[in-house]
């Protein structure tokens, strides 16, 4: 047996589509006339042609020598732009730099390793005058060389990650928050009857969607607790998740905000509960100043209502920011936003190390491939919990990210993984075909 470098001998980009679309965060708040999909509004945030557009993806496609693809999808979340995200990803404008730029990299990578290529992808590059490539890319790109090289060692994806990064894979597949329409009972039945780990998600978007002083929310949180109470098995217990999108800052002053998470709390008895981006401020240092102020005056109150942040809260960085400054119980981490997936490795693996809760998150505008590919990063790191995705289907995320992880601890299972302080020899010669070269 030969040890032995690995480089790819294809590469193709192809455009897609992605599990949602796009929509101007900004022009939505902005408008009590917005129509979720008639296109009856201006648009604010720059690169948006209308206020909500189909969602569109580069699918990249790199060929191994023992024929073998390797596949990852760039891909962004619905609300572009928003809050320091990059601007909304159009295919068509990244076709030619791919071509130009990123396809002669791949050709001469070295894929028998994943981590030092997905920090170089994260980098700025030289051939691009010292920018750095858009998120979506840099996320889809890091896909295909994760799944390219578990592909050259005949392993899983979990266990080339936990290898690098000298962590376990976990033995039990992570929980999945359901995110349903609020408007659909029926699919809300379905989670409940398939006994998820977290649900709704119920996205309330516009300060209109809460109602005056909040009634709505608070009737819509009530109501999703009495619903389980009533179909769901008395031994389970979900967890209620609820993203507001900033709404609850829109209508009340910061001070008035811990009386109405404990109407929250009192809503969702028996169940715990937790409120994604409360408020949503103009900077990140805003953002952060006025969460821990709601998360101390929470805890003072003794009002169990669980911050998770998202909005501001998009690097690396941004998250080593919010846990210091105890902003919040919660982060979403949010892949196609941090953009290389080392980087949301390395979240998860410091949420952990801080006690901190994290969701392995993204958005319903990835796609099959994207999810599939956070259900085996989720194996690897252990999150809190994952978000269904793609779409808002309920059943479809579930599903997919369901028998993934299903799937890959069955494999890791039969091909004997072993843990990270076992030693590690290399990636097997193409000319090599056999399942004893793993980690």
């Amino acid at each position: 047996m030969t040890w032995a470098a690995v480089q790819p001998i294809d590469v193709r980009f192809v455009p897609g589509l992605s599990g949602y679309f796009h929509k101007d965060l900004q022009a939505v708040k902005l408008s009590p006339e917005y129509d979720p999909l008639v296109d009856n509004i201006a648009t604010v945030t720059p690169g948006f042609k209308n206020v909500v557009q189909a969602g569109e993806v580069i699918s990249i496609l790199i060929r191994l020598p023992n024929g073998a693809v390797a596949i990852g999808d760039c891909v962004d979340v619905i609300f572009s732009g928003a809050a320091s995200r990059d601007p909304l990803f159009t295919p068509s404008e990244h076709i030619p730099l791919l071509h130009a730029v990123i396809r002669p990299w791949i050709l001469k990578c070295d894929i028998s390793s994943f981590r030092p290529n997905a920090v170089q992808v994260d980098a700025p590059w030289q051939a691009l005058g010292g920018r750095r490539l858009h998120t979506a890319v840099r996320y889809g790109l890091t896909q295909a060389l994760l799944s390219a090289t578990a592909l050259a060692w005949h392993c899983t994806m979990p266990e080339v990650i936990s290898r690098e990064w000298k962590i376990n894979i976990t033995t039990q597949p992570v929980p999945i928050l359901a995110s349903c329409h609020r408007n659909d009972q029926l699919q809300l039945d379905r989670m409940i009857m398939k006994q998820v780990g977290l649900l709704p998600h119920a996205s309330f978007v516009h300060v209109n969607d809460i109602g005056p002083r909040g009634q709505t929310l608070l009737d819509y949180v009530q109501s999703v607790s009495k619903r389980i109470q009533e179909r769901g098995n008395p031994e389970w217990r979900p967890r209620l998740h609820f993203d507001v999108y900033g709404t609850i800052g829109d209508a009340f002053n910061d001070d008035e905000i811990p009386d109405f998470f404990q109407l929250i709390e009192r809503a969702a008895f028996p169940y715990d509960i937790l409120i994604e981006s409360p408020i949503v401020a103009t900077t990140k240092e805003a953002q952060i100043k006025r969460l821990s102020l709601l998360r101390n005056c929470l805890i003072l109150k003794k009002i169990d209502v669980k911050i998770v942040a998202d909005e501001w809260c998009n690097t690396l960085q941004d998250i080593h920011e919010f846990a210091e400054a105890k902003a919040v119980d919660f982060v979403q981490i949010k892949l196609p936003d941090l953009g290389s997936l080392h980087n949301s490795i390395d979240a998860v693996i410091y949420c952990r190390s801080q006690n901190i809760g994290c969701c392995l998150g993204g958005s319903a505008n990835e796609t099959d491939v994207s999810a599939r590919i956070t259900a085996q990063v989720a194996l690897a790191t252990q999150p809190d919990f994952l978000l269904s995705k793609p779409g808002i289907g309920g059943d479809e995320g579930l599903m997919i990210l369901t028998n993934e992880m299903l799937r890959t601890l069955a494999l890791v299972d039969m091909f004997d993984y072993c843990a990270p302080e076992k030693n590690f020899h290399g990636p097997v010669a193409c000319t090599v075909e056999t399942r004893s070269s793993k980690i």
